[in-house]
This record gives structure tokens, C-alpha cells and sequence, in this order.
């Protein structure tokens, strides 16, 4: 593989929130599901498969080097640590599961740790990588019920995003065709008022 730093257009020194900042833009710009049809679709896919081996790569390189080279440490190591990632993510603790995940050598990353994986983007609200995990550990053991759910789920919702782009505030029922709406009635009530109001200043 090349260097997993060059991957992601990063420099050697950056921060882990620089890496996963990187990691997050490159997803979102190769992600197979922005492509459809596109005959460039193969491509996008190959690409992002290559961000994800290098991001795990970084992570888990730093994450080994923090633990004195033991991933883990020694008592915690590869996927008997799962069932305590699944406890912190159903104490919602997602930083910390995260942390978990990102320091699992690659070689122990096995269905069970896609899944998981996808569960915390999938409650951050990245839909989109959440599904690319999903669908990993989906492909790793096709039989599991749980890992096709959470396919389905991710899917429809990154399809809900797409359709609804200018859903960007967070204020109840209202987006930008409530506001259109809202706007033109105000330049309604203007013109029928506008030469009242002029009198009056």
C-alpha cells in the first residue's frame, strides 16, 4: 500500500482530528453511492477503499503506539474488547467506543467490528460511511440478519439526505420551503401595506 499519509493528503505530524477531518472529506467526495450509473462508479470504490485501509492504518499505527506497541494492551486484545465497545455505544459513550475501535489491529477488524464501526457513524449522523461499514461486514458474513438490517437502515437513510439537501438547520418542521413560504407572504403583506407605511415615516 502507499503511504496511507499521502492517501489522505496529510502530513505526517497532523493531529488525529485533522486525519479524521481528511478521512471525512475524501469519504464524502469517493463514496460509491454519489456516483450511480456513473461509469467512474468502479473507480470511486476502488478509491475509497484505499481511504479506509489508510485511515485504519494511521489510527491503529498511532493508537499501537500510545498502548506501547500493543494495540489493546495486553489484556484487551482484538475482538474480545467487542462486547465493551457495544456497551459504550449503548451508554451513547461513542468517543470512547470509538477509540476502541480505531485502535483494533486491522488484522482482528472482522465483521463484528464493521458493524460496529457503522453503529457510531450511523448515530453521529454520517449515513453515509456509517453504510460503507455496514455493507463491509455485510460482505464479510452475508448471513447475519443484524448486518443486513443495518444496511437497509443506513441506506435509506443517506437516500433521505440526498433527497432533502437543504434540510441544514435544526428548527422543528421548518427548511428553506418553509421559509420561501414565509418570505413571499412577507412580500405580500409590503405591497398591499408598502404605501401606508410610507406616509406613516
Amino acid at each position: 500500500m502507499k503511504d496511507p499519509y499521502q492517501i489522505l493528503g496529510v502530513d505526517r505530524n497532523a493531529t488525529d482530528d485533522e486525519i479524521k477531518t481528511a478521512y471525512r472529506n475524501l469519504a464524502r467526495k469517493y463514496h460509491p453511492d454519489s456516483y450511480g450509473d456513473n461509469p467512474l462508479a468502479d473507480l470511486a470504490e476502488e478509491k475509497m477503499q484505499e481511504i479506509n485501509e489508510a485511515y485504519d492504518s494511521i489510527m491503529a499505527t498511532r493508537k499501537a503506539g500510545r498502548n506501547g506497541g500493543t494495540g489493546y494492551g495486553s489484556t484487551n486484545s482484538g475482538p474480545t474488547s467487542f462486547p465493551e465497545v457495544r456497551s459504550l455505544i449503548n451508554q451513547n459513550r461513542l468517543e470512547q467506543a470509538q477509540e476502541l475501535l480505531d485502535g483494533t489491529p486491522i488484522h482482528n477488524r472482522n465483521a463484528e467490528w464493521y458493524f460496529l464501526n457503522g453503529t457510531v457513524l450511523y448515530r453521529r449522523g454520517w449515513f453515509d460511511q456509517a453504510y460503507t461499514s455496514f455493507a463491509t461486514a455485510s460482505r464479510m458474513d452475508p448471513a447475519n440478519p443484524e448486518y443486513r438490517n443495518a444496511v437497509n437502515n443506513a441506506q435509506r437513510q443517506t437516500r433521505r439526505q440526498q433527497h432533502n439537501p437543504y434540510r441544514t438547520y435544526n428548527t422543528g418542521n421548518c427548511d428553506a420551503c418553509d421559509m420561501c413560504q414565509t418570505l413571499i407572504c412577507a412580500d405580500c403583506c409590503c405591497e398591499c401595506m408598502g404605501g401606508d407605511l410610507i406616509r406613516c415615516c
